[in-house]
């Protein structure tokens, strides 16, 4: 049985209703809340994350929380008015993340530092990345070092594991997994530098080279290539045009012509080792050297185009979001497109950077952001560019990729 749409305005406008009955339950007092975060599947149902202030008898103080509709998980507090049921909790008490709560622990990441000879005195957390039943990452400083604890579903943790154990023995630098619990928690190594996005940010003229990019993913492993093939960003076309039209239904025609047209221009390449979500914010870099890969829970099989136009397609989203450091981005971008369309076809390459761009059209509705209409307007208008420069380059090349629109 389908999810009706309206689940959007359930988690969204109407969310204030079910997280104050929650929060109310466990003895406290919902002053304010904000929804920051949101993964709707069309049909399927929609979780959402949320920053709320909570007012309890010790004291104020500002909490997450998340929220599902669909087919609810276990162990959360279900609300039911008849009609619709949502399933609430607190964090870090996420249902699907059984691990969490430990990671989040202070003691407990104190004992997994010590062990290491970081130390345990002061240890210091930091939540750097939360999203809602799917994975989170915390990060534990102690005196002599830190570390990173990556929270996944259980069922992942040890394939995560050696997944990372077999990159690293490959010569990539991917973050070395220094052990794991069967509840979720992975321990990962930190890496030197920053992410190639923040170097753009701040303005580093000194950034790698595309024959660095291409050599790193030269160097990842063949065993990768023997998994199901992933599909890939134009397999998924349909998808997020969904996404975009029960979000924004005025748009909804546009972002499925987009889609129809990837899929009929798009033509598969050979199946390779793939990272599967390739972009600036995995890289991490210093002094125009690669440092490190992140995120590999998405490596193995699949096309490479995939990973040239995931890089592309974000750059030219970030040149939008950034207008500042715009000049810098587009020309790295310009870069890496010369440099990639020598080795895989430019209009099959620009077509894949165009599913790229559609598949990140939902996100600043994911992310709530205040004028996220017009930002999804510009995404898909992007989305647009791309496939008109591959339509172009069919016939007579461009002479500029569309890094920006």
């Amino acid at each position: 049985m389908g999810v009706p749409d309206d689940d959007l305005d359930l988690l969204t406008r109407d969310a204030g209703g079910f997280l104050r009955a929650a929060v109310e339950a466990a003895g406290g007092w919902l002053v304010a809340w904000r929804c920051g975060h949101l993964d709707h599947r069309p049909g399927r149902g929609t979780t959402a994350g949320y920053r709320v202030r909570v007012r309890w008898p010790g004291g104020t103080r500002e909490e997450r929380m998340g929220a599902a509709t669909g087919r609810l998980p276990d162990g959360a507090f279900v609300l039911d008015d008849g009609g619709r049921r949502v399933a609430v909790w607190r964090f870090p008490h996420d249902p699907d993340l059984p691990g969490l709560p430990a990671a989040g622990d202070a003691a407990t990441a104190g004992r997994l530092l010590s062990a290491m000879g970081l130390g345990a005195a002061g240890v210091r957390l930091r939540v750097r990345a939360y999203r809602p039943r799917r994975r989170a990452v915390v990060e534990a400083i102690g005196p002599r070092g830190r570390v990173f604890l990556k929270v996944v579903r259980p069922r992942r943790v040890v394939a995560l594991h050696e997944r990372h154990r077999m990159l690293v023995a490959a010569g990539v630098p991917a973050p070395q997994s220094l052990g794991y619990t069967l509840d979720g928690v992975l321990a990962l190594q930190a890496l030197p530098g920053v992410t190639l996005r923040d170097a753009l940010r701040r303005g580093d003229r000194r950034l790698p080279p595309a024959a660095a990019v291409l050599d790193l993913l030269d160097r990842l492993p063949a065993p990768l290539a023997e998994a199901p093939r992933r599909p890939s960003w134009a397999d998924r076309a349909d998808h997020y045009a969904s996404v975009v039209a029960a979000a924004l239904p005025r748009t909804g025609g546009l972002a499925r012509d987009l889609a129809a047209e990837v899929l009929e221009s798009d033509v598969a390449g050979p199946v390779v080792p793939v990272h599967g979500d390739f972009y600036e914010a995995q890289l991490h870099v210093r002094e125009g050297r690669i440092m490190g890969l992140l995120d590999i829970d998405t490596a193995g099989a699949g096309d490479r185009l995939d990973d040239l136009a995931c890089l592309l397609g974000h750059l030219s989203v970030l040149a939008q979001i950034d207008r500042q450091r715009a000049p810098a981005i587009q020309a790295l971008g310009a870069r890496y497109l010369a440099a990639f369309e020598r080795t895989v076809d430019a209009a099959d390459l620009r077509c894949r950077v165009a599913a790229v761009v559609l598949s990140l059209a939902p996100g600043p509705h994911r992310v709530q952001d205040a004028d996220w209409p017009a930002a999804t307007g510009r995404r898909l208008a992007l989305a647009g560019s791309w496939l008109a420069s591959a339509r172009a380059l069919r016939g007579v090349r461009p002479e500029k990729a569309p890094l920006s629109a």
